[in-house]
């Protein structure tokens, strides 16, 4: 049964202010205010999903083995010690037996100063209950901390000596008492009081133990800390033989000991824990910088970041990589994207994912589907840097996507790819979240070792996901420093202060306005070199950028943008629906140096060949004024993969696609154009290929969000509504027609309904009724009556906290209220 913690004795002690002690969960959080449901509510939400119909159901849902585990989770080092003490005390187990349990015989002062808030927390999340007399943690939580042989105890205590004996026989027990000294009774459970009564007794346990042999001792040190079981052979040898003839070490099963938890709790003066951690580990500053110096080198980060993603997505302008028929993208098309960023395959993935995130990348749906940037890209690309900063490193921190689980291996043994299903991991957001708060806390300009931010970590979340979680979450946050160095959100390993702005404005408006100032301004202008090379000496304002893009190859990117122009990159631009003249005045009008003759003869030299063939559909066909050319690309054996053939003298037919015969005729060094079917020379766009309009891909939460305070409110109100209708005295009418049993839905006549409800509307008093829907679903209700008219009553319902309308026919009966 349950979860519920309904199962308690009769008679409970009264507090000392003189109210019952709570029997049950449920009564304790009846005697909370709303402040406090509130706070159990926003501590742990899943409650919520659906809102309970009242505080019985709520201390159920409380105690169910699902939420008690993801509360457990949640807990800090100290609570959770804390919450383990109590799993291994009586059950109810007074403050101080509590206070024994977690600061030991010495007293551990630190200890005793951080236990109330523990306790205080256990009892916000209602995983404890009870006065302080009267502590009894939620019998699920008991379950999951509790010792046995298959689950040892996380503090490493067995059974007691009442558990381990259960099934010893009553002659066995009376000969360990003989053989520690204890008088014989006459009856097991004595024995085990008084076998309880010596372990418990520090002065006769030493006593006791100084008479063990060394290897015996040897023994009990090994077992102290746990696990507490051991196992023996069918012959035990003598130090563990002499042990267990006096109960030190007592019998589970044919082959197994255990090391009772009195025995444990004297050897180890009194404490569940080795070492109890009443405080998270301090986070120091480990180097510390200028934070301007921080700012600035976070900026160019930031700077290098932006240029990285606009690179990115200007190489999967025309269309990038084919989506692979399980989802994400190929290995060999990862590495090839990394060999064009000339960044290591691990970030490039994490650009992919984060372009993914932010809703600037993503497959387009048609046949033969492939990644492309979307619609939101050309907006994106018109916001000013800082602002395109701000979105992308809000996605990140609120992104679930995990780009270092590429390359490993989910649940099925199947590799994970990048751009793939399966990334999404709910911790995510809140371990970023959590280092980038901890470096916060650290004076403007420090850092702080990752091994010291993963100690904090591990103490906030010590049972997050068992052993397979700790670690994940320790990745995590490895991820999240690397991550935030290389978006510009810190600098050096310590955060700049547009991060910290982004840590308080999820918005970035804050963060935008401190980061805009560090960026370099767009200049207007590139200095043209000898070498087919233009450097630009700053990100270059936006339509010059477009324009250049087109003409010339990004050869190296950083403080300075290198480009490079080709044949390759020239005829792009004439195909773009330049032409040389145009070429030449703008180098002219944007160049801060004179126009190399190198780079004016490669323009003309292309452009003099450019358009000079045609090619078109039949599949596909070449013309050309200049019959010899086209005699020149038929003697041409490479041209033999083309199937082409004469049709005229200025006219050569294809097999091929168009495309293809571009590429071919390329491949060969002539520069043809394409034309359309009037004869026009067809002028194609570096951004003509988009996807259709995208949706980001939103975060998949680590379960459900915390609410906010209206929903918080809304919830407590109708638990509260739904408490009273479950729990209100009712007064049986005089002359009911039907004896009702408990639980049973009212039963009246028609009349007596009627009469009842039309009274109560009179009066403005309350009433319980029974209530049947159109679907047949019956409920008990707690309504005050105001209107009653045309075979409907209208009433404010106590149980929906809100104004409805009953058909009479429907009520099945009707009680008035108790007097208080």
């Amino acid at each position: 049964m349950a979860t519920g913690e309904t199962e308690r004795e009769a008679h409970v002690p009264e507090e000392q202010d003189g109210t019952a002690a709570p029997r049950t969960l449920a009564e304790a959080l009846r005697a909370r205010g709303d402040e406090g449901i509130a706070a159990l509510l926003r501590a742990r939400p899943d409650l919520l999903v659906p809102v309970p119909t009242d505080l019985t159901q709520l201390a159920t849902r409380a105690g169910t083995r699902a939420s008690v585990v993801r509360a457990l989770e949640r807990l800090d080092r100290f609570a959770l010690q804390t919450a383990e003490a109590l799993a291994v005390a009586p059950d109810p187990a007074p403050y101080p037996a509590l206070l024994a349990l977690m600061a030991g015989d010495v007293g551990d002062a630190a200890v005793a100063r951080a236990l109330p808030g523990a306790v205080a927390v256990l009892r916000e999340q209602a995983l404890v209950w009870g006065g302080d007399d009267r502590l009894r943690l939620v019998r699920t939580a008991r379950e999951l901390l509790a010792p046995s042989p298959q689950h040892p105890s996380p503090t490493g205590l067995g059974p007691t000596v009442a558990e381990a004996t259960a099934g010893m026989s009553p002659g066995r027990v009376q000969e360990i008492l003989q053989a520690v000294g204890l008088p014989s009774t006459h009856d097991p459970v004595s024995a085990v009081a008084a076998l309880t009564g010596l372990f418990t007794d520090r002065t006769r346990m030493d006593a006791l133990l100084d008479q063990a042999p060394a290897d015996a001792l040897g023994v009990l040190d090994r077992l102290v800390w746990g696990p507490p079981y051991g196992e023996v052979g069918a012959v035990p040898a003598p130090p563990v033989r002499w042990l267990r003839d006096r109960g030190l070490l007592l019998p589970v099963s044919a082959r197994t000991v255990a090391l009772p938890r009195e025995v444990a709790l004297h050897l180890r003066a009194g404490r569940a824990h080795r070492v109890p951690e009443p405080a998270p580990p301090a986070v120091e500053p480990a180097r510390e910088y200028r934070p301007q110096v921080v700012d600035g080198t976070a900026a160019g980060q930031a700077y290098t970041a932006l240029a990285t993603a606009e690179e990115l997505l200007k190489k999967w302008d025309q269309g990038g990589p084919p989506v692979l028929r399980a989802g994400g993208l190929s290995v060999r098309d990862l590495k090839r994207t990394a060999t064009a960023l000339d960044v290591p395959e691990p970030v490039a993935a994490f650009w992919l994912e984060l372009l993914y995130g932010t809703g600037l990348l993503a497959p387009d749906g048609e046949a033969g589907e492939r990644y492309a940037p979307t619609p939101a890209y050309d907006a994106w690309l018109e916001l000013p840097a800082a602002r395109r900063w701000a979105r992308l490193a809000g996605t990140w921190l609120a992104s679930t996507r995990t780009p270092g689980l590429v390359g490993g291996q989910d649940a099925k043994g199947r590799t994970l790819s990048v751009l793939g299903p399966d990334l999404d991991r709910g911790a995510a957001p809140e371990v970023r979240r959590r280092v980038l708060e901890l470096l916060a806390a650290l004076p403007p300009g420090s850092a702080a070792e990752p091994d010291v931010l993963l100690a904090r970590l591990r103490w906030e979340r010590p049972l997050r996901g068992g052993a397979a979680g700790a670690d994940l979450r320790a990745r995590l946050a490895v991820w999240a420093l690397s991550e935030a160095e290389t978006l510009g959100v810190t600098g050096r390993g310590a955060l700049s202060g547009h991060g910290r702005a982004l840590l308080d404005d999820p918005d970035g408006e804050a963060a935008v306005a401190l980061l805009a100032p560090l960026l370099p301004e767009p200049v207007d202008h590139v200095l043209l070199q000898a070498d087919l090379t233009a450097v630009a000496p700053g990100p270059l304002r936006r339509p010059l950028a477009d324009a250049l893009s087109v003409l010339a190859d990004v050869e190296s990117t950083g403080g300075a943008t290198v480009y490079r122009f080709t044949p390759g990159s020239v005829r792009r631009a004439l195909d773009a629906g330049r032409t040389a003249a145009e070429l030449h005045a703008f180098l002219a009008e944007h160049s801060r140096t004179p126009v190399p003759q190198p780079l004016a003869y490669l323009i003309d030299d292309v452009a003099r060949r450019h358009g000079h063939l045609r090619v078109g559909a039949a599949s596909s066909y070449v013309r050309c004024d200049d019959d010899a050319v086209l005699g020149e690309i038929l003697a041409d054996k490479r041209s033999a993969s083309l199937g082409l053939r004469r049709l005229a003298p200025t006219v050569l037919a294809s097999k091929a696609a168009p495309a293809a015969l571009l590429d071919g005729l390329r491949s060969m060094g002539f520069a043809p154009a394409a034309e359309s079917a009037q004869g026009d020379v067809l002028v194609t766009r570096a951004d003509a290929y988009r996807t259709g309009p995208r949706t980001a891909p939103a975060p998949v939460p680590d379960g459900p969000p915390v609410p906010d305070a209206t929903l918080l409110g809304a919830a407590v109100r109708a638990i509260r509504a739904g408490d009273l209708a479950a729990t209100v005295t009712r007064k049986e009418p005089e002359t009911a027609t039907t004896a009702r049993a408990d639980g049973a839905l009212p039963r009246t006549s028609a009349a007596e309904t009627l009469a009842t409800v039309q009274a109560a509307a009179l009066t403005n008093s309350a009433v319980w009724i029974g209530y049947v829907n159109a679907e047949g679903a019956a409920s008990q209700r707690v309504i005050a009556p105001v209107r009653v008219e045309g075979g409907f009553v209208t009433a404010y319902d106590h149980t929906a906290d809100e104004v409805r309308t009953y058909a009479l026919h429907r009520i099945t009966g009707v009680a008035e209220l108790a007097d208080e």
